[in-house]
């Protein structure tokens, strides 16, 4: 074999009896996990000692911007709309290919410490996420944020960029993936929406696109249209089981009751709804109906952090206050929405999202010898309410090791932490905001 995980002292596998295996060996070879049992006696290249370890499926983000870590810290405390008016879209309106491929690299290097094995992106210049994507070693779905801001006539043009993408990566079945991503109902036109949906269809794809995430945006459609922006956007055709709805916050019972007609998949992403006040999602209302709901950190510039530990235990303690419940939400379900109920979302829960034979060893293994994970009652509760990013001994992804001991082998540290300050300060250079640096250099 390529690699054995021996000896795991817990393995949580997510698999359809959710088993807990004790003392447990995982055997790999090329990229999918070839046997789970209590003894493997052959040999392998690498062997890895998970006596005292924890060992989970990949976590999966299924809603981010990776490259704005470049954008950390540099707008706070603001709603919205007038952070992306006031702050976000004039710095965008300055990106270079460069910025985004230095910000992706570090947002990889940031969720593979945490445990994160695949994402799903919405961005500019794709390419650039592709080759973090193929330097690091994770897995992604990249695509292309489309807007035109209500100008139809610009529609057939900006589908053409994503079409340009799936040319160049639609076919891959390896870590990189495509989507289209029309950005939301109040950024995109009719005709937008349609025509990527259209073009969705015709390559098998997933559509990623933010819905109903203020109480502005509800107000706004609703001015427009007469409709809900879920119901605006059923009424067009375009909400289908191959649809990735980020945020979902603000649903009436009736949208509830289109989005599991229509069997869409929801990214909930609790830290960056709550730094930007944009409200409490009905996530404990859409589990209990059947919904299949996902998880997202969003971009660190409304998340300031990459962390799917932190997103979860928020997501888990945040229904519980919201339904004034503490049985609301339980951990078991929450980490279904980070790694199962993730692959599903991104169409690839027959590949990732469990640790089974045939699936591709996408494996993340956790050193419970650290303060906050002693004593180990209940592996379920420590891995949604305990542990944290830094407890990430070791990331496998596609049968490959590219963290080991929370050493990097993919990934030149030193290089990509320069790049990225230098990539910032030639952003925000350029977007006349360079004095919001405080330091230039680590």
């Amino acid at each position: 074999m390529d690699v054995i995980v021996k000896n795991a002292s817990i393995i949580v596998t997510m698999d359809n009896k959710r088993r807990i295996l004790k003392n447990f060996s995982i055997g790999i070879e090329e990229s999918r996990i070839v046997e789970i049992s209590e003894n493997i006696p052959c040999e392998a290249d690498f062997v890895i000692d998970a006596k005292g370890k924890l060992v989970i499926p990949g976590l999966i983000n299924t809603h981010t911007h990776a490259a704005m870590t470049l954008f950390r810290g540099l707008a706070d405390d603001m709603p919205l709309m007038k952070w992306l008016r006031e702050e976000i879209w004039p710095t965008e309106a300055k990106l270079k290919a460069s910025h985004v491929y230095a910000g992706t690299l570090l947002a990889c290097m940031e969720m593979i410490s945490g445990g994160i094995t695949c994402f799903n992106d919405m961005y500019f210049y794709p390419e650039m996420v592709a080759k973090s994507i193929e330097e690091t070693g994770i897995r992604g779905v990249i695509s292309y944020a489309m807007f035109d801001f209500g100008r139809s006539e610009m529609a057939e043009s900006i589908v053409k960029e994503g079409e340009h993408l799936i040319k160049e990566y639609g076919k891959s079945e390896g870590r990189v993936r495509v989507a289209l991503a029309p950005h939301a109902p109040y950024t995109c036109s009719e005709e937008l929406l349609k025509l990527a949906k259209e073009t969705a269809d015709k390559h098998g794809l997933i559509l990623h696109i933010h819905v109903s995430e203020t109480k502005e945006e509800v107000k706004d459609i609703k001015e427009k249209t007469g409709k809900t922006p879920v119901e605006y956007l059923d009424k067009i055709g375009f909400l289908d089981k191959n649809v990735i709805a980020a945020h979902m916050v603000w649903l009436t019972d009736r949208d509830l009751s289109i989005v599991k007609k229509r069997k869409v998949k929801v990214s909930h992403n609790p830290i960056s709804n709550l730094k930007l006040a944009s409200g409490i999602a009905r996530v404990d209302d859409m589990v209990n109906k059947g919904i299949v709901v996902s998880l997202g950190t969003d971009g660190a510039a409304s998340n300031n952090s990459l962390d799917m530990f932190e997103t979860m235990k928020t997501c888990a303690i945040l229904q519980k206050i919201h339904k004034n419940n503490p049985e609301a939400l339980k951990a078991e379900k929450v980490l279904e929405m980070a790694t199962i109920n993730g692959a599903k979302a991104l169409g690839l829960e027959k590949e990732i999202g469990s640790i089974e034979v045939g699936k591709r060893a996408d494996i993340v293994i956790i050193d419970l010898k650290h303060p906050n994970l002693i004593p180990i009652t209940n592996p379920i509760s420590h891995l949604v309410y305990t542990a944290k990013a830094c407890n990430v001994d070791t990331v496998i992804v596609d049968g490959k090791i590219i963290m080991e001991n929370r050493e990097f082998r993919t990934i030149d540290y030193d290089r990509v932490i320069s790049f990225a300050m230098e990539q910032t300060i030639d952003l925000l250079s350029e977007a006349g905001k360079e004095d919001r640096l405080f330091m230039k250099s680590v």
